[in-house]
């Protein structure tokens, strides 16, 4: 642990210093069904600097995986701006990696040529494609296993495939939606741990949504915290734990703290979304088994 010589004031004055590398600006996303209209981002106001990792966070149905797909430019947005390098985004871009929490690889193809896909569809040839999706799979740690097909790998090797091959096409920006979401606690873990070591090594700007709200303040510089109906910035949350950070913060006064702020954030207006769960009915007995002695 770094506590004691971790200064939060002047790290997070050195991230305001760099270059705005993505920039919402009055994001407006409106779907509508028939007759019915329904605001899933309103009027949404981010700025994120180079090198940044942000970890984007709200109840279900505040719009934190359309913020996601609409900067990877899979969705057009209503209104608005938003833009990378001061330039709108008006569709998918190799500049912009995703990854999803359903892996997405080809079944049909090996660790290798899951990797080689886009270096082959930007045009570099069959050897400069292998050689880059190589050195990717090399830092993944899935040298062994460059030959396999996905049904062979476990899912958090998976994971760190499609993490490789949005990698390998040097994305300013990877976007990861529940990236972890399906791992077991401990795979988990340490897939949080290596893409904090990838993310501290490499020159990429990473947007993380997820549910988990211990896991964005163990990932992030900065939380995003939306709320629902319509999504809307309740509160952007400044993580002032040292770098680097190892799952041990998580028992820190600190971290705990932290913790309940979030958690007040994210379910202060669950009965506001779904006023079901404010009335709970009382459950009828229906068993003579008693759970007391």
């Amino acid at each position: 642990m770094e506590n004691l010589e971790f200064n939060s004031s002047e790290y997070f004055q050195k991230i305001y210093k760099r270059p705005v590398l993505l920039e919402a600006k009055n994001l407006t996303q409106t779907f509508k069904h028939g007759k019915t209209e329904r605001t899933v981002l309103n009027a949404l106001n981010l700025k994120i600097h180079k090198r940044e990792f942000i970890c984007v966070i709200g109840p279900s149905g505040c719009g934190k995986s359309t913020f996601s797909r609409v900067v990877a430019g899979l969705d057009a947005y209503s209104s608005g701006e938003i833009l990378v390098d001061g330039k709108a985004i008006t569709g998918p871009s190799p500049e912009r990696g995703m990854v999803f929490q359903g892996y997405t690889l080809f079944p049909w193809k090996t660790v290798k040529e899951n990797v080689m896909f886009g270096p082959l569809m930007k045009g570099q040839s069959q050897a400069t494609a292998e050689a880059h999706a190589r050195e990717w799979i090399n830092i993944i740690g899935l040298d062994k296993y460059e030959n396999q097909y996905p049904h062979e790998l476990s899912g958090g090797m998976k994971q760190r495939v499609a993490i490789a091959r949005a990698l390998v096409n040097e994305p300013k920006i990877l976007l990861m939606d529940e990236p972890f979401g399906a791992l077991d606690p401990h795979t988990r873990q340490k897939m949080q741990r290596h893409l904090m070591d990838l993310w501290q090594n490499i020159d990429i700007t990473i947007i993380f949504v997820t549910h988990d709200m211990d896991e964005a303040i163990l990932l992030a510089d900065r939380i995003v915290a939306l709320k629902a109906n319509p999504g809307e910035i309740k509160e952007i949350i400044e993580v002032n734990l040292p770098r680097p950070r190892h799952p041990d913060v998580m028992l820190t006064p600190e971290f705990k703290k932290l913790r309940q702020h979030v958690d007040q954030l994210v379910h202060a207006d669950e009965d506001e979304l779904d006023p079901a769960l404010a009335e709970l009915p009382v459950i009828p007995r229906m068993t003579q088994v008693s759970h007391c002695k």
